[in-house]
Parts: structure tokens; C-alpha cells; sequence
């Protein structure tokens, strides 16, 4: 592998959602990532989170098991695991345990509700996290539900990012210290640290709590999407004031609009006549009207063509037009390599079992004792 963290060995508990991406994350910028899967499956995997791994297939609850995983632990940099707390504790590979076997190791925790608090042992979502936050609350169209972002900003955002970040900085004190940590990722943690703009905006009174009434959220007639004559979208964010008036310019619009982009009062009046004005050309159409200025206009483009699009091409967003998006960030000197393909479940069971020492007839005796799954 190439890339800058190509030095680090990360051991990976098979999850959902945050723990997999980011694994996925540091494996595409070279580190050696092993998934502790629980059921070797033969099947082909296509999920993008499992790229650039290896995986191992192992019976925690039995003593060969566990200590297969302990042997490989003392060799490792990072764990990363996402289940409630008390899990791996139970699992006898809880922080203790594995540090009794490498005190560097910097183990990775990842929970929605945190490692303590009334809520910690109870089950939930994406969407649960963030509605204690005050974040869901904030989008959606007013006087509707509010409408949960995919589970791009609790799981991932304030989830796998932070995640990420956390364990990194734990390998950065590593280097003072000599020592690994415990790091306790909770994405009710990291949603409110990346709030920090809007909740600026409301201390300042610039923002108010009813939905799609604000600068970012639908609210301004400048940044919203709109529907073209073909049923598709275009994307508007025309903030500052020198590219509204580039916006308004190339799109025709009243040139009164300049005085009243920032007129709360005007914006429903404004929302209706830009709806009506941008269903009279296609997609393409305005798209040619706003290509290279500085109006702040993109398509609002689905899965299909986003890897197609002349951008993204040019920048290589996605690999070879796939759903799968090119490592991140990029690295002039370390650069990452083009990601291998996603994993089954076990596949690489012998391979890290060789590499631990394992003869071919004490593998073999791991999976009569029903050690490997």
C-alpha cells in the first residue's frame, strides 16, 4: 500500500454505518486494516467500505478466538469498534484487555449516544442522535416534519469524521507519551462541534427556529434549488452580494432584486416568481446561462450522473465513472493508490494467520475448535 499512513496496522470490528467508513478512510491512504468479521462468507462483497481491507473470520466467544485476536492486537496501532458499551468488555477485548498486550494501542470507540449517560445502553439511529441535538430540528421545509439528511450528519459527519480525527490525534500523542488511549467517539458529541456557524448565527439573532426561514436553509429565494422545465434541478448559492447580482444578471431577473436580497419580507414573493421564472428552460439550458461565471449555480445531479459530469471527470472524483468515489484527501508527495476491491467476509483468514505465525496445521485446528467461523 501507498500513502501516508501506509505505517499503521488498524484492527476493525465488523459494524454498520460510521466504524466501516472510517476504516474505509484511513485503508484508502495506506494504512493495513484487518476486519474482524464474524461469518467467513465466499460471496463477492460490493460494498465500498470493505475496499482496501482484509478480513478475518473469527469466534470471539471462544478462548482460541479471542486469543487469535489478542496475538494480533500486539502488532496493531489502532482498534476501531462500534458497539454498545460493555460489549467488547464482556467480549474479554475490552480497553484493558487489549492494552495489557500493547499499552500503544489507541482504541477507537464509536457510539451514537457516548460511553456514559441515561441513554448510552439503549439502542438507536442516525436520525435519533440527531434530534437531540438541535440539528434536525433546523431542516426541513416550514410548517412540515423535519427531514432527516440521509445519515450523512450524525453517522458520518459527527460520526466517522471525528472518529477519525480522535484516533489520529491519539497516535499523535503516541509519539510524546509512548502510550495509547481510550477514545470515546459519540456522534451527539460531534454533531453540536460542527454547529458551531449556525449556532453563532442564532446567539446573534441572525437565525430563527422556524424551518426553511434562514440564510442556509431554504429560507432565501439565493440559495435553494429550483425546478427546471425537463422535472430536473438546479442548485442556487448565490450568497454575496457581487454573485447574486452575477446570478440575477445572466437570469434574467428583475434588477430590484439586488436592493431586496437580504428583505426577509420580500423572499416569499421572490421564492414564487424564481420558481416560475426557472421552469421556463430546461436543465441544460440555464446551465449553458451560468457555465463559468461566478452566479453559484450547479445541477442538482442523482447517482447516474454525478460520475459523468465534466468536473468530476476532469478531477477524477470517481473511479472510472463507479458509484465509488477516489481517496480523500489528495497528497502530492504520499499519494493514495487506486483502491483494491471490496473484501468478503474471511477472505484473508490464512494470509493473516500466516503472517502471525500460524503453521497450515495449527489453522487447521482453530477451525476444528470452531476458533475460525
Amino acid at each position: 500500500m501507498s500513502g501516508p499512513l501506509s505505517d499503521l496496522l488498524i484492527v476493525e470490528m465488523a459494524a454498520l454505518g460510521p466504524v466501516p467508513l472510517a476504516g474505509q478512510l484511513m485503508a484508502d491512504l495506506g494504512a493495513k486494516v484487518i476486519i474482524i468479521d464474524r461469518v467467513s462468507d465466499a460471496n463477492a462483497s460490493n460494498d465500498i467500505n470493505r475496499r482496501n481491507k482484509k478480513s478475518i473470520a473469527l469466534n470471539l466467544k471462544a478462548t482460541q478466538g479471542r486469543d487469535a485476536l489478542l496475538k494480533l492486537i500486539q502488532n496493531a496501532d489502532i482498534l476501531l469498534e462500534g458497539f454498545r458499551p460493555g460489549v467488547m468488555e464482556k467480549l474479554d477485548i475490552g480497553p484493558c484487555d487489549c492494552q495489557a498486550v500493547n499499552q500503544r494501542l489507541v482504541y477507537g470507540r464509536m457510539t451514537g449516544w457516548g460511553q456514559e449517560g441515561p441513554l448510552s445502553k439503549t439502542a438507536g439511529h442516525d436520525i435519533n442522535y440527531l434530534a437531540i441535538t438541535g440539528a434536525l430540528h433546523a431542516i426541513g421545509n416550514k410548517g412540515e416534519p423535519p427531514i432527516p439528511p440521509l445519515n450523512l450528519v450524525a453517522d458520518y459527519a459527527g460520526g466517522a469524521m471525528f472518529l477519525v480525527m480522535g484516533v489520529l490525534a491519539a497516535l499523535q500523542e503516541r509519539q510524546q507519551s509512548g502510550k495509547g488511549q481510550v477514545v470515546d467517539a459519540a456522534m451527539i458529541d460531534g454533531v453540536p462541534s460542527i454547529m458551531g456557524f449556525i449556532q453563532t448565527l442564532y446567539q446573534q439573532q441572525q437565525w430563527v427556529a422556524e424551518r426553511q426561514s434562514n440564510m442556509l436553509d431554504g429560507g432565501a429565494p439565493y440559495y435553494r434549488c429550483y425546478e427546471t422545465a425537463d422535472k430536473e434541478y438546479i442548485a442556487v448559492g448565490a450568497i454575496e452580494p457581487q454573485f447574486f447580482k452575477t446570478f440575477v444578471e445572466l437570469a434574467g431577473l428583475p434588477v430590484n432584486d439586488l436592493a431586496q436580497q437580504n428583505d426577509r419580507d420580500k423572499w416569499p414573493s421572490m421564492h414564487q416568481r424564481y420558481e416560475m421564472h426557472f421552469r421556463s428552460k430546461s436543465r441544460e439550458q440555464w446551465l449553458e446561462i451560468f457555465e463559468g461565471s461566478d452566479a453559484c449555480v450547479a445541477p442538482v445531479l442523482n447517482f447516474e450522473e454525478a460520475p459523468r459530469y465534466h468536473h468530476n471527470k476532469a478531477r477524477n472524483v470517481f473511479i472510472n465513472d463507479s458509484f465509488q468515489a477516489s481517496p480523500a484527501p489528495r497528497f502530492d508527495r504520499t499519494p493514495a493508490a487506486q483502491p483494491t476491491a471490496p473484501i468478503p467476509p474471511g477472505s484473508s483468514t490464512d494470509e493473516i494467520f500466516r503472517d502471525l505465525g500460524f503453521s497450515a496445521s495449527e489453522i487447521d485446528q482453530l477451525r476444528k475448535q470452531g476458533a475460525v467461523t
